[in-house]
């Protein structure tokens, strides 16, 4: 009788699993069903054409995670190359961990997995093998290539990890070789239990404790094993240990195999990389639930911005764009047994509580790329502000390069304007005494790592109101952005009420017109005894300017566009000049740089006059127009730029895509607005690329941008209205947007000369 009972309430137990399982699968669906399918817009390949001579991106085919601390990518360069995959070459010779957020700096914390057939060959240089872009996929969720000797490499990512298949021809032996990358590198042979762990210590300006510890889970067997070093190529046959400069292993399957592996990493620990892969991986039995999951990761992160009514190729370049925009800066943080966040500190070589990102050059990305994050990802975006207080305490620099510890790279001290920004919009994470301490620090010093960590010419800044040249390379760029820093730590401070600060910053805010020649009515260099540089001619690059010419700086006043238009003599003066960047001839002249670099080849290439939107310091220019009384001009700038110069292909970008921001510009001004002054709490207004936006806020807010006459054609703002109300400002309040509304858009062929043109439909200056 016990045993009947025990059957039936078994036989029950199991139909009630059953159709627990099948109500679930059917929820399941319907959310999935719910979740548009964005990932199929997005071309990973995006800018992967690129060369040292021109960039169309300097992009890699990234497998990873919105923010993820580690990224894969097919390897078509060698070890240490900057290149690390090129479009024009057809043969990968390693599948990478990798972290290089531009062809210009050095990865770090790289290892590689090479398949191979037939014999085992470790030399990176021979045991290559062909392909073709025919026989690959490139989505964020998933990369695919088969090679033309049949062999296929999948990947889909985790955080901290991936989900690897290799799948070998039939018959033929199945060798994978695990390649240690540059420097030094340890690893361990687990023969019985399938297994490799190991670390990589390659990278730049990193603690001596620092290491990127991994683990390597294979589901076959292994059939034969042994290490090698990268130096000379040696084999050691049988070793299951190995340690030093270069250090790799291989391993043997079965013929023909289909092997599956499960990778992760940690900066922490070995035992912290086991319970990534465990948290991360432990629970996708095959690689396609890894790839469904990314999938939904991605789709959910995409979403947040709805676009419509556009073109296909549209519609790919926004979301191959936003995908891009979507990877920095890179968590560098950990999650413990106990569910907290934690970090190995690149600042200080400790373990730290909390939360910690990196792979970001705030010259390029305080533009857009922060400020897209301040929209998009509020919540990141808050932690973001205290792990650069975090940052500053432990090495005693706020973050201006990270890579991941401090580069110092470019120039500017823009750390402060992402902490004002973020204040400005309600993100209200940190201490603001402390962030003005901070950036006081960074204002009046100069550290040791690069041009913007501390300040080139921080004294002659204050005590000339200007970095004099040539005692100090590209100093008229740098007085321009030293000026913004200044505004935004004097606005931090207004905002705040520490009126300490405001007072040592209003005094630099307006420095920018120390170098502004009213003679040639140009941005000029000047020596230290006032004097203008000589034989100026606004088309060299170089000297007193960083990546660019006199036509591309003169722009650089972020904080006082109205300003800048007093200085050159009012509105049609400051509009004809704005006109004459797209009318002068394309030359170059190479300066101080003594030859053609990327970004003159590219400004060339553009055919735009002496826009140069490949790099950073002008594209804000075309939005500027909204200032001076012709609003109309930015709407049709705005959208020449984005249909001239992206596409969703290998040739994507105008030059380096850099950290998100070329993309992120992209993303803005394809909503139909842009970050013109980070700080202000505005975005000005261009023309939106699809009929209709949604921004998904959360809590079921949303944002719209409604403007059902857009076409190519249609391209000028005629009249528009917020939430029902009449509209003719030429800026939209962040504020405004995260309440949620509509903003609805009458569009027409022709300009509206008349919209926009009252003092206080223009965007924020300090100028009146």
């Amino acid at each position: 009788m016990n045993g009947e009972l025990k059957i039936r309430t078994t036989r029950i137990n199991m139909k009630f699993s059953y159709f627990f399982v099948f109500v679930f699968n059917i929820l399941s669906l319907n959310l999935f069903a719910q979740q548009q399918d964005l990932v199929q817009y997005v071309n990973t390949l995006q800018g992967t054409n690129s060369k040292h001579e021109l960039t169309r991106g300097n992009t890699y085919p990234t497998t990873a995670l919105p923010f993820g601390m580690h990224t894969w990518t097919p390897q078509t360069g060698k070890n240490g190359d900057g290149w690390k995959y090129q479009y024009f070459k057809d043969a990968i010779r390693g599948f990478q961990q990798a972290h290089q957020c531009s062809s210009w700096t050095r990865d770090y914390a790289v290892f590689s997995l090479m398949p191979m057939i037939d014999n085992l060959v470790v030399d990176e240089n021979q045991r290559e093998a062909k392909f073709s872009h025919a026989n690959e996929i490139a989505k964020p969720n998933y990369y695919k290539a088969k090679f033309d000797n049949q062999l296929t490499t999948e990947i889909s990512p985790s955080e901290r990890g991936a989900h690897i298949r290799f799948s070998y021809p039939k018959g033929k032996k199945s060798y994978l070789v695990l390649d240690g990358y540059i420097r030094t590198s340890g690893v361990k042979i687990y023969p019985k239990e399938n297994k490799i762990t190991g670390y990589v210590s390659n990278g730049q300006g990193f603690k001596k404790e620092w290491k990127n510890y991994f683990v390597i889970q294979f589901d076959q067997p292994i059939k034969s094993f042994g290490t090698w070093e990268n130096k000379k190529n040696v084999i050691t046959a049988d070793s299951t240990i190995a340690e030093g400069l270069g250090k790799g292993a291989y391993v043997e399957f079965k013929a023909g195999a289909k092997v599956q592996v499960k990778t992760a990493s940690s900066y922490i620990s070995l035992e912290q990389a086991e319970l990534n892969l465990k948290t991360e991986l432990g629970a996708d039995k095959n690689l396609e639930q890894t790839k469904a999951k990314a999938a939904a990761i991605w789709n959910k992160s995409l979403g947040k911005i709805l676009v419509d009514g556009g073109s296909k190729e549209d519609t790919e370049t926004f979301y191959s764009c936003f995908f891009r925009a979507s990877l920095f800066s890179r968590k560098f943080y950990e999650i413990d047994a106990s569910g907290r966040p934690y970090y190995f500190s690149p600042y200080d070589g400790k373990v730290h509580p909390g939360y910690m990102f990196t792979d970001t050059g705030f010259w390029d990305t305080f533009r857009a790329q922060f400020p897209l994050n301040t929209l998009i990802q509020p919540e990141m975006h808050g932690q973001y502000m205290q792990a650069m207080i975090d940052a500053y305490k432990q090495c005693g620099w706020l973050p201006s390069w990270s890579f991941p510890s401090e580069g110092g790279s470019m120039i500017g001290n823009h750390a402060i304007s992402l902490l004002t920004d973020a204040w400005a919009k309600g993100i209200r994470t940190f201490d603001p005494k402390e962030a003005l301490e901070a950036y006081l620090h960074e204002a009046t010093n100069k550290g040791p790592w690069g041009p913007a960590n501390g300040r080139d010419g921080w004294k002659e800044y204050y005590e000339l109101g200007y970095v004099p040249y040539p005692k100090y390379r590209e100093s008229t760029a740098k007085t321009l952005e030293y000026a913004y820093d200044d505004y935004c730590g004097y606005q931090l401070a207004k905002m705040t009420g520490n009126k300490f600060y405001m007072d040592i910053f209003e005094r630099q805010m307006y420095n920018y017109r120390n170098v502004y020649d009213v003679s040639s009515r140009f941005m000029r260099g000047r020596d230290i005894n006032g004097n203008w540089s000589p034989n100026f001619d606004p088309i060299e690059w170089g000297g007193p300017f960083t990546e660019g010419n006199a036509w591309h700086w003169q722009w650089s006043v972020f904080q006082d566009t109205k300003g800048l238009i007093n200085l050159m003599g009012g509105n049609k003066n400051f509009v004809g000049k704005l006109d004459s960047v797209f009318t002068e001839p394309n030359k170059v002249k190479v300066g101080t740089y003594g030859g053609m670099i990327h970004e003159m080849t590219e400004m060339v290439m553009a055919n735009l006059g002496q826009y140069a939107h490949g790099n950073q310091p002008i594209q804000h220019m075309v939005y500027l127009y909204n200032y001076a009384n012709q609003p109309w001009k930015s709407q049709f700038h705005a959208r020449e730029v984005m249909k001239k110069l992206y596409n969703a292909t290998e040739n994507g970008y105008p030059g380096d895509e850099d950290q998100g921001q070329t993309s992120s510009w992209y993303v803005l001004s394809a909503l139909g607005f842009y970050s013109v002054t980070p700080g202000s709490g505005e975005y000005v207004l261009g023309s939106p690329m699809f009929r209709k936006v949604t921004i998904n806020l959360g809590a079921s807010k949303k944002f719209v941008i409604d403007a059902p006459a857009n076409n190519n054609v249609n391209i000028y703002i005629k009249g528009a209205t917020l939430n029902g109300n009449n509209y003719t400002r030429n800026f939209l309040a962040h504020s405004d947007i995260i309440k949620g509304g509509v903003f609805k858009l009458e569009m027409d062929s022709k300009p509206n000369l008349e919209r926009g043109l009252l003092e206080e439909d223009k965007p924020f200056s300090l100028s009146k």
